[in-house]
């Protein structure tokens, strides 16, 4: 199968094209190296997939692009990712996640592709939820222009479904870890403190440490993508692992899978702006519809990514 991979030079894009070459699939990756790496690529390079380096506001080049390879599939990964940076600059954030995503879904409409696999959120949508854990058909409450930017992203899905018949679902990840996310970058918690447990650094925590996430590990998301690219289900599609697990226990995890590191002992800082303070995805539909869950333990995927380190 022809695919095309935007945002796969990324942490999870590059995961997840390594599971397409493996399975046999022509992989075409769209990256503008903004944070994505080409050296998370290597293997797949040296098979059967290609790098193009473009933007996917560069709506030229994009369209260009998918007429020359005319995919299938498209996943559609590549996005601004910071909550706190769309905070800052909610424009910046629009022009990437909302109209990037236009941009994907007008050149794959034109280019015949069968489905659009949409990476979307779900604590970022969801907000302080009044269901926990949380199923897809809730008030929809973003606390961040990212959770917005992504709810635009889902509806021009759905849109383009509507008016043009193509094939997308959303899949609203929850707290993705796992390897080849940047210990050192802005997001993700879990790869930050393990680079501190690693550094011998304390890690900061935002508020009191007893706000909560959803953590999915990097594998399974990618078999949620390979199974939603399969299937005929469209709409939202929660992915997470149904369990709200807070800061201090993930700090505690880590030290019971840290061995001879650390212990990690956090520094505390006040909390952040649009920060959700709990949030578990309720992942029944996927389950019962598309017969994904999750199926790494918290600590089993904490302990690959600090073997990986």
């Amino acid at each position: 199968m022809d695919c095309v991979v935007t945002g796969g030079a990324g942490f999870i894009g590059s995961n997840l094209v390594d599971a397409l070459i493996e399975r046999g699939d022509q992989v075409t990756v769209i990256d503008n190296l903004s944070t994505g790496k080409a050296e998370n690529l290597q293997h797949a390079l040296r098979a059967r997939a290609t790098l193009e380096v473009i933007d996917v506001g560069d709506r030229n080049s994009l369209a260009q692009l998918f007429a020359a390879k005319r995919p299938e599939v498209v996943f559609h990964l590549a996005a601004q990712v910071d909550v706190r940076r769309s905070v800052q600059d909610p424009t910046a954030d629009a022009i990437s996640n909302v109209l990037g995503t236009i941009a994907v879904l007008e050149s794959a409409r034109v280019a015949g592709a069968r489905r659009v696999v949409n990476t979307s959120t779900g604590g970022g949508l969801y907000g302080d939820a009044t269901r926990l854990p949380t199923p897809e058909d809730p008030p929809i409450n973003p606390m961040a222009p990212y959770g917005q930017g992504k709810l635009a992203a889902e509806g021009y899905c759905g849109l383009y479904s509507r008016l043009h018949g193509l094939s997308t679902i959303s899949l609203r990840y929850g707290n993705v870890y796992g390897p080849r996310q940047d210990v050192h970058g802005e997001a993700g918690v879990v790869a930050i403190f393990c680079g501190c447990l690693i550094d011998g650094r304390r890690p900061t925590v935002y508020g009191d440490g007893r706000q909560t996430r959803d953590w999915v590990e990097v594998g399974d998301v990618v078999r949620a993508n390979l199974l939603a690219a399969d299937s005929s289900l469209t709409g939202p599609l929660n992915i997470g692992c149904g369990r709200e697990t807070s800061v201090l226990e993930l700090v505690a995890a880590l030290n019971d899978v840290g061995g001879d590191r650390g212990p990690l002992e956090p520094v505390f800082a006040p909390a952040r702006l649009g920060e959700v303070q709990r949030s578990c995805l309720d992942v029944s539909r996927a389950r019962l519809e598309l017969g994904w869950e999750a199926g790494v333990d918290l600590r089993d995927g904490l302990r690959r990514v600090l073997d990986g380190l």
